[in-house]
């Protein structure tokens, strides 16, 4: 058994990081040491990210992808993201309650939705 909170962690959050790593890197042209360093993760977390070795294996619904860019322009705009933790908040909250998309095998192009309903009725 896995609760959702086992897959958010192992699962969500590193597709968020990856999709916020890609933004900062394509659309601010910033280097992979200065996300890392903006995200609080190492390096080698964020080279994962970019070579899909880690979080490429889940999608999101436009509205979370919308709050993903919106955080991704904050975080670009401010080298102390400390102050930044209630806006990624957000995003799990985004994606508690539409859930998110996950791949059914490696390398499929299907999708299964999943979401955080047991969190949401508590």
């Amino acid at each position: 058994m896995k609760p959702p909170c086992e897959i958010m962690v192992h699962k969500v959050l590193p597709a968020i990081r990856v999709e916020i790593a890609r933004l900062l890197m394509q659309e601010y042209g910033l280097q992979q040491q200065d996300i890392a360093k903006r995200l609080g993760v190492s390096k080698a977390a964020i080279s994962q990210y970019v070579s899909s070795k880690r979080g490429a294996d889940t999608d999101f619904f436009d509205n979370a992808k919308e709050e993903i860019k919106d955080f991704a322009e904050l975080v670009a705009s401010n080298e102390d993201t400390s102050k930044l933790t209630e806006d990624f908040c957000n995003i799990c909250k985004i994606l508690q309650t539409e859930g998110w998309k996950r791949r059914e095998q490696s390398g499929s192009s299907e999708y299964v939705v999943e979401n955080c309903s047991i969190c949401l009725n508590r």
